[in-house]
């Protein structure tokens, strides 16, 4: 028999396909390769040995997908041509999958970016609709081996959280265990009766029978991933498990039929029971952390509710299909919704990473992720928000961060050399006590397989950054993804904007200073700052007197300078003294925002910056820390004597910053060696945010989102900032000592096994124990310092 160079499946000498001097066992594997290798793809078999699957004929299958209907149901996102589809494919399974799913656009042009989910075996392709169709996508898929499932039904279920087949065959190992543990207990004790004498044979017979089901169908986890794992060469704990299973029934075999004794048969069913059962506290546990992390937790920010021309700030998770939405300029459209406003200029570069905006008319489906860009629109809700949805298009690659993680990476070595250093002790061992006794040997060979476990190790990290993401979200900090934290706990240098972050918008006293305005220019006014996001803008719209919602005829909002507007024939600019073409005499503690209209300034509003409540406290924390603390502000330094009052004399002032003089800034500290955390508001400072080795955007009743941004922070926590800081450097803390814990773990286990004082059934039982064992540490360690103060 000659395996497939693509598939690895077993060939029939006289049917093998030679190509290329390969061997295929079809036709359809010669295709996939000579696809790949014309393509320029044959880095494919590199990665993995085998790694691809065998193309199955599916040409009539998805002929539904030619119904606009079903297609559009399927669809995350539909713009023109643009079009994005999250597809499930089962045959994922390895490194080399990821990469050939990744390189789809190579197999088709039509195809621009493609990104996969490993752990949910998911891949996400944006297509050109015009170059190929959902269902020439999908035939593509399945011509190269990795035919998605497509099921209408999965978009609307609630998440499985345990899969049931590992249910049943926990089900049969107890059967199994505890029946051969019953018949076995006159052996245990030796007794020795003519009854025993009589049916002992039948009953061991009788035990190899319940014993079958345990290791046919219950123990094929392990076989499956062994044989991946030996085929792919990368060795994984499932290699010794399924050997130790394997040696075990077939001793047992032995013993039974030449009559030397009763076997391991109950020690064999209980390790796959025990061995099963820690399997599902995993994956329960995993499940139940993804669970809180993608359906239970949002984003802190706002959107703004109509209800009968009544604007009403609320949070985006309480949206209801139905409602009347506005969206200003810059603001995220958090669900999917149908347009109601005459024009829209949507910017969907936070799903497309594309930043052309698209031109919408009235009763056009606008998709959640887009922007508006322009004057303020209205929009009604077809749907909830989706939280998972809106979590994948936060985690694009498009906004990540490269960044080293180096607990992962300790973690990827310790597995990976794991397994061999363990089948060769356990090799030893057993050598070294077969001098002594066969059965000795044989104990100390299955304890070692089985008592050493890399889960531990490999557990750590994972469930310690899930459950600490978990328990900062509830806290009201919302990271973008695990890595954060560990960059989180590297931060020794703070960087603070002022406007919007250090000061509070809320109880800001404003007066104006100039000339009066009529009653047209106030509604102008009023009409032109409506469609701003700024703080400024909003605080500014709250004051000036109710008026007819009317749209400007042109509308233009520039960041870190204002507005520039046309309504009902006035010529109008709002914002610094320098955007309306005048020179400003810096006062303390106040900002300016003046108002020219038809070219001729007619003043300023003032306003009285609010310091927000606990900033002293804050910093001075902060400097006890030893971080290095900067606080970076567009507005002139007439707040500086003001701002030298409140911080600590060590804290950095730096005054006058365009947006991208913030964000070079930020380079000039990192060049110096420093890991940054920045915190804006998202407005002015998203390039600095972005550049940050951290950035947190704080929000306030304010739907500003950037998706450089790693973490949202709701203002209302800002000044429990150390806290956060404390608990990412306690997270680091725990992962180190359940490491030491998982050592220790495996020194005691493998030490009692080499010396024959462990048996291969206590084994069993202790292994899964020291998984839960470390998945309550870290989850006990991790809530205890996320309520310690």
């Amino acid at each position: 028999m000659l395996n497939c160079y693509h598939c690895g499946n077993d060939a029939v000498e006289s049917e093998v396909i030679v190509f290329d001097n390969k061997n295929f066992c079809c036709k359809g594997c010669q295709t996939v390769y000579d696809l790949f290798s014309t393509s320029g793809l044959s880095t494919y078999y590199d990665f993995e040995k085998n790694p691809g699957a065998t193309p199955k004929n599916v040409s009539a299958k998805y002929n539904y997908l030619n119904n606009v209907d079903i297609v559009d149901k399927l669809l995350d996102f539909k713009e023109d041509t643009t079009q994005i589809v999250r597809l499930y494919i089962p045959h994922i399974h390895c490194s080399s999958c990821i990469w050939i799913l990744e390189n789809l656009n190579t197999l088709n042009k039509g195809i621009t970016h493609s990104q996969v989910v490993f752990s949910q075996k998911k891949v996400s392709i944006t297509f050109n609709s015009n170059a190929i169709s959902l269902k020439d996508l999908v035939l593509l898929l399945a011509s190269i081996g990795y035919e998605p499932y497509i099921s209408l039904e999965q978009y609307n279920a609630k998440p499985k959280l345990i899969d049931r087949s590992l249910l049943y065959k926990i089900g049969v190992a107890f059967f199994g265990f505890g029946n051969i543990m019953l018949l076995s207990f006159p052996e245990y004790f030796n007794v020795d009766d003519l009854w025993m004498r009589e049916y002992q044979g039948f009953f061991r017979y009788f035990n190899i029978l319940l014993a079958l089901p345990v290791f046919l169908y219950s123990a094929t986890p392990y076989y499956i991933s062994a044989y991946h794992s030996i085929k792919t060469k990368a060795y994984n704990i499932d290699i010794p498990m399924a050997l130790g299973i394997i040696v075990m029934f077939v001793r047992s075999l032995v013993d039974i039929f030449f009559q030397d004794g009763a076997g391991f048969l109950d020690s064999m069913c209980g390790l796959v029971f025990f061995m099963l059962s820690g399997k599902l506290i995993q994956q329960t546990t995993y499940n139940f952390l993804s669970f809180e992390r993608d359906y239970k937790s949002y984003f802190p920010i706002a959107v703004t509710k109509l209800d009968k021309n009544i604007e009403t700030p609320i949070q985006v998770y309480e949206i209801e299909k139905g409602n009347q939405l506005l969206i200003r300029n810059e603001e995220l459209i958090p669900v999917d919704a149908v347009l109601l406003s005459d024009t829209a200029f949507i910017d969907y570069s936070f799903v497309t990473g594309e930043a052309v905006p698209v031109e919408k008319k009235s009763g056009d489906k606008i998709f959640a992720g887009g922007k508006q860009v322009g004057n303020a629109v209205v929009v009604e809700a077809v749907n909830t928000v989706s939280q998972s949805y809106l979590t994948q298009l936060w985690s694009n690659d498009v906004f990540q961060k490269k960044v080293s993680q180096k607990i992962k990476t300790i973690t990827d070595k310790a597995s990976h050399i794991f397994t061999p250093v363990l089948l060769s002790i356990a090799i030893i061992g057993f050598i070294v006590w077969s001098f002594t006794s066969f059965n000795d040997g044989f104990n100390v060979l299955t304890a070692v397989l089985i008592v050493a476990c890399p889960c531990a190790l490999a557990l750590t990290a994972p469930y310690t950054w899930g459950n600490v993401i978990r328990l900062m979200g509830k806290q009201k900090l919302y990271l973008k993804n695990t890595a954060v934290i560990e960059q989180l706990s590297k931060v020794d240098t703070i960087v603070f904007d002022k406007t919007g972050t250090l000061t509070s918008t809320a109880n800001q006293q404003i007066k104006y200073i100039g000339t009066p305005f009529t009653k047209e220019e106030l509604i102008a006014l009023k009409n032109c700052v409506r469609g701003s996001n700024h703080p400024l803008s909003r605080r500014l719209y709250l004051l000036l007197p109710h008026a007819s919602i009317e749209k400007p005829q042109e509308f233009n909002e520039v960041a870190g300078k204002g507005i520039k507007a046309v309504f009902n024939n006035l010529s109008i600019k709002i914002g610094s003294a320098h955007w309306v073409g005048v020179k400003d005499d810096a006062h303390i503690n106040e900002t300016k925002v003046f108002i020219s209209i038809n070219d001729k300034v007619k003043g300023f509003y003032v306003f009285e910056n609010e310091y927000r409540p606990g900033i002293e406290k804050l910093f001075e924390t902060l400097k006890q820390k030893k971080y290095n603390l900067y606080v970076l502000s567009g507005d002139n330094d007439g707040e500086q004597h003001m701002l030298q009052r409140l911080l600590p004399t060590t804290t950095q002032l730096v005054f006058n910053q365009k947006p991208d003089d913030k964000l070079e800034f930020i380079k000039q500290l990192q060049t110096q060696g420093a890991n940054v955390l920045m915190i804006g508001d998202g407005l002015n400072d998203a390039g600095a945010l972005a550049q940050s080795n951290v950035g947190i955007s704080i929000s306030e009743n304010v739907n500003v989102f950037t998706p450089a941004s790693d973490a949202i922070l709701d203002a209302s926590v800002f000044t429990k900032l150390p806290y956060f800081l404390k608990f990412a450097k306690n997270a680091m803390k725990t992962i180190k000592m359940s490491y030491c814990l998982a050592i220790s773990y495996n020194i005691i286990g493998l030490s009692f096994a080499l010396t024959n004082n462990l048996s291969p059934l206590v084994a069993a039982i202790i292994m899964p124990v020291s998984t839960a064992t470390i998945i309550t540490f870290v989850s006990v360690m991790s809530t205890y310092f996320a309520t310690k103060r």
